[in-house]
Formats: structure tokens, sequence, C-alpha cells
């Protein structure tokens, strides 16, 4: 694996590269998680960046980008593991130049949940890197996490804007065993705070149950979500069951919904979310219960050689099954 930290670097190299092309966009300080993002990237195509760039337009406070983990030697030896053939790993003056004065702002996704409690700056410091990276890259495929599930909503809008060639790959969140989503900030949590921190995906469970029990009202789903929150002392900034899509809230759970919670515990701020399907939405011969943190649908095989695989691959796949190859 090569370490690029120029955008002329990173052109040359992915020009040489067999196609197609898939992009893993980070902040670093990269994880189990991370590597799961990348190792499916490297089975679906055959040349894959990572990029690692703590993008200081999406920080809503100076003193959380500074505090922000940074290890460029760990995160680089995991992306190697994790099947990478290329990190691409810029300074600011590099993503934004002296007299730097554009931004891109996706509306609609980006004004509920996240976007009410952390400001419309955070999603447009995302789209606008996002966008760049799309430009320098230009990948056929790019990989998120579904952990993030808003922010995946406001790049696939873009990505359909702005009419990039490119196909967005959303890959399930990765858990703790108690069911803490993996992210960078779980490093700061105290460890009062950490035993708490399964708040969130004990109330994403919550709601799944209700869904199975056959409760549809989306107040009494949300009720019982919050419930469980309750018992680990912790109160969410916002708890919503929303259409996957386009965020909007729902009243009345019929087909697919995004349960989605943000809360604050200590001085670290978590969010998760599950997607949950009744039984009109699962149909097939399916039980109808939830699909929690999944988004089959949205993935299909690449377009070109599918037979590539590397043996690092392994460490990181937590016994998922492989797509098919060679047919």
């Amino acid at each position: 694996m090569r370490i690029v930290r120029t955008v002329a670097e990173l052109r040359a190299a992915v020009a040489e590269a067999p196609r197609p092309v898939g992009l893993v966009p980070t902040m670093g300080a990269l994880h189990e998680g991370h590597g799961v993002l990348i190792a499916t990237a490297a089975e679906r195509t055959r040349f894959v960046v990572v990029s690692s760039f703590v993008n200081p337009s999406q920080f809503d406070e100076q003193s959380d980008f500074a505090a922000y983990p940074r290890d460029e030697e760990a995160d680089a030896r995991l992306a190697e593991a994790a099947g990478a053939d290329l990190l691409f790993a810029p300074a600011v003056d590099e993503v934004y130049p002296r007299g730097f004065a554009t931004a891109v702002s996706v509306t609609g996704v980006s004004e509920p949940m996240e976007g009410a409690v952390r400001g419309r700056k955070h999603f447009d410091g995302v789209a606008t890197v996002v966008a760049k990276l799309f430009n320098m890259v230009g990948p056929d495929v790019a990989f998120f996490g579904q952990k993030d599930a808003q922010q995946l909503a406001v790049i696939r809008r873009l990505v359909t804007d702005l009419d990039f060639p490119i196909r967005i790959d959303a890959v399930p969140t990765q858990r703790a065993a108690d069911g803490l989503a993996l992210s960078s900030r779980n490093v700061r949590l105290r460890r009062a705070d950490r035993e708490r921190a399964p708040a969130l995906h004990r109330a994403l469970r919550a709601a799944e149950r209700a869904v199975e029990d056959g409760e549809r009202d989306a107040a009494r789903i949300r009720a019982a979500a919050l419930a469980a929150m309750d018992d680990f002392g912790v109160e969410p900034e916002y708890l919503e069951l929303v259409t996957p899509e386009s965020l909007e809230p729902v009243t009345t759970v019929d087909g697919r919904v995004l349960v989605a919670v943000a809360a604050r515990i200590g001085g670290t701020r978590l969010i998760d979310n599950a997607l949950i399907d009744t039984p009109a939405a699962a149909g097939g011969g399916r039980s109808g219960g939830p699909s929690h943190d999944t988004n089959d649908a949205e993935i299909e095989d690449p377009p070109g050689d599918r037979d590539r695989q590397r043996p690092a691959l392994r460490r990181f796949d937590h016994g998922r099954p492989r797509a098919a190859r060679g047919g």
C-alpha cells in the first residue's frame, strides 16, 4: 500500500489503477468498523483508495476538532491489512488551499436531526469535502457506514443532484459485544460513561421489539425506545422515526422505517440507528421482523473483474457471507 499526500500524486496513481476503483472516505482514527468498510471495498472493487482527512469544516467547535484522535501510523497498518491499495492523507491546505471560497449545500435531508442539533454548517462541510474527494479520486463505488444514516442520505442526494457517476454502497454498522456502535469517539468515553453507552442500542432494540410485537404507532414505538434509554439514565438529543430516504417523520410504521438516535454521554456525543421492516416491506417469505442495520437493497456487484481476493480480508469479515464470485 502506498501513502500519498497531494492531489497530483493521487490522480496519477488512480490513472494507472485497474477498474473499478473503490473509495472509502474517513477522518482517520480507524477502528475495526473502518476495517470492514475497507475489506468490503476490496471484495467489490479492484483498487481501493482510503482517504484519511480530519475535515475542519464539519466540526461545530474548534476544541472538538483539536481533540479528534489522530494516529496515521496505526491507520496505515489497519488500512493495509484490510486490503487498501492507496492511503490519501492530505494536509488541510491541500484540500482547502488559500483562497478557497466554495461550499456544497444539500437542503432537505440535511435539516432534521443532526442538522437541527449541529446546524447547517456540519453537513455543508460533509457535502463539500465528499464532493471534492469524488472529484479528486474519480471512484466507481464509494463506501459509507450505515451508522451515519443521515450522512448517507445527504451523500446519496449529492450524487443524484450533481450527476456523479458513482455508486454508493452502505455497509452495516459494526458493534461491540454489548451493542455499542463502533466509533472513533468511543475512546473518549470514561469507564462509567462506557457502561451507559449501550443505551442507544437498547433503545433501538426496544423499538424493534415493539414492531415485532405488532405495534405500528410511531409515538408508542418511540415511547418504548425512550423508556429503554431511561433505564440507563440517558436522555437523547433526539430519537426519531423517519423515512430512510427523505428523513421525513412517520406517524405509522408501514414498510421500512429508520429509527435514529443521538445522545451525549458524559462529554462524548454518540449516534446510532436501525432500519426496521414491517411485513409489508419484508415480503418474499421473510418473517416480517426488523432488519437491523442492513441495507442490502442498495448493494450490487460492481462491473468488471469480480475475482480479486485478499487473504487479509478474513480478519474483518465477522463471518458475513461473501458475495458470489466469478460467475
